[in-house]
């Protein structure tokens, strides 16, 4: 498997709009995209900095798992995502090594990637996403 760098930091909050004005207002960062993610009963907002992107996850629904975390563990860092190059043979590796995996296969995620989760009781507590961008 060939990382290649932090893809993005998931955050968790309850609300993009109310986060826009410390992230735009105090840090100078600029929201370049803001996608819901149908499936994943989710609203994302990104911002880049160099090569890496942080991602307020907003739940649409209660029932995701957005809202779950939030409900559990308050707002904060949800996860960190690595962009990998194959990403169907990064998961077989990985589980191959004894990692648990959240997705067994690659699915649709933001901004066009395919994405998939690694447990966090297999990885230090971290949820930890890879990430490919399709070619």
């Amino acid at each position: 498997m060939e990382i290649t760098h932090i893809e993005h930091i998931g955050i968790a909050v309850r609300s993009i709009e109310e986060q826009l004005p410390y992230y735009e207002g105090v840090l100078g960062l600029k929201c370049y995209n803001i996608e819901t993610v149908e499936d994943q009963k989710v609203k994302t907002a990104f911002f880049k900095i160099g090569q890496t992107k942080i991602e307020l996850l907003e739940p649409t629904g209660e029932d995701s798992t957005i809202a779950k975390f939030i409900e559990k563990r308050g707002e904060g860092i949800h996860h960190i995502a690595f962009a990998t190059k194959n990403l169907e043979e990064a998961l077989r590796e990985i589980e191959a090594k004894g990692i648990r995996l959240i997705d067994k296969h690659p699915r649709p995620g933001a901004e066009g990637l395919n994405i998939a989760f690694l447990h966090p009781k297999s990885a230090g507590g971290v949820l930890t996403e890879l990430c490919e961008h399709p070619e």
